[in-house]
């Protein structure tokens, strides 16, 4: 499977890249395709380092919009503001049935905390924002809200947590679900169709307002 991450080269990219490169061909992507490039050579040395001769998929890197054409799994790793333009470059280059993960949260931090603008300021969710720039709704996502990517990033470690799916396609989810399941202690949590995608996007907010004020590192989600 083909994986492209527009704005792969934060945390999260690299995070998903280590990740998901053991089985499959990630691309990730900047503005800049050198820089993107650089940042793959040095995952790729990090996945080949532990993985040795089981990995096989690949690591590459691109540009943002470059990088989309031909994937099979399409990750919007951006910011809220950026997602109408992003998006609308995005439309005419992707496949048909290529999918879209959105794990955008709409935050920002004011004197009081992190606070989820979509209620604060009256806006659409990420997810919901997101369908609305592609033909195909079912092929969107919403997802990974809640992961740490500190702890994403090491691949010798389990995540022990879980995250909140959103979408309105049972084929598109299951594709996206075994893909979680290759993160190792990761599990998927239907949370219903993409109009609740605000329910898993607020989360994010409330976690890292719960981890500054009680002095707690990187926590996590899990249904018990």
């Amino acid at each position: 499977m083909k994986i492209g991450i527009i704005g792969g080269t934060g945390g999260m990219g690299e995070g998903f890249a280590l990740r998901w490169c053991k089985k499959h061909d990630i691309v990730i992507g900047s503005r800049d395709k050198i820089r993107a490039s650089d940042v793959a050579n040095n995952y790729t040395k990090t996945a080949k380092e532990y993985y040795g001769d089981s990995m096989q998929g690949s690591i590459t890197g691109d540009n943002n919009f470059e990088l989309a054409q031909g994937c099979d799994v399409l990750f919007l790793s951006i910011p809220y503001e950026s997602i109408n333009e992003t998006c609308n470059r995005l439309a005419g280059q992707i496949k048909e049935n290529c999918i879209i993960v959105c794990p955008i949260v709409p935050m920002t931090r004011e004197e009081k905390g992190f606070t989820y603008i979509c209620f604060e300021h009256g806006k659409e969710s990420a997810g919901e924002l997101v369908a609305k720039n592609f033909k195909n709704r079912s092929n969107i996502v919403s997802a990974f809200h809640t992961i740490s990517e500190v702890k994403l990033k090491k691949i010798d470690q389990g995540l022990d947590a879980d995250t909140f799916v959103c979408g309105d396609d049972e084929n598109t989810i299951k594709v996206i679900n075994e893909l979680i399941a290759e993160i190792t202690g990761l599990r998927s949590i239907y949370l219903g169709p993409l109009t609740l995608s605000y329910q898993a996007e607020v989360l994010t907010p409330m976690l890292l307002n719960s981890a500054k004020r009680n002095k707690m590192k990187h926590p996590a989600i899990k249904l018990v």
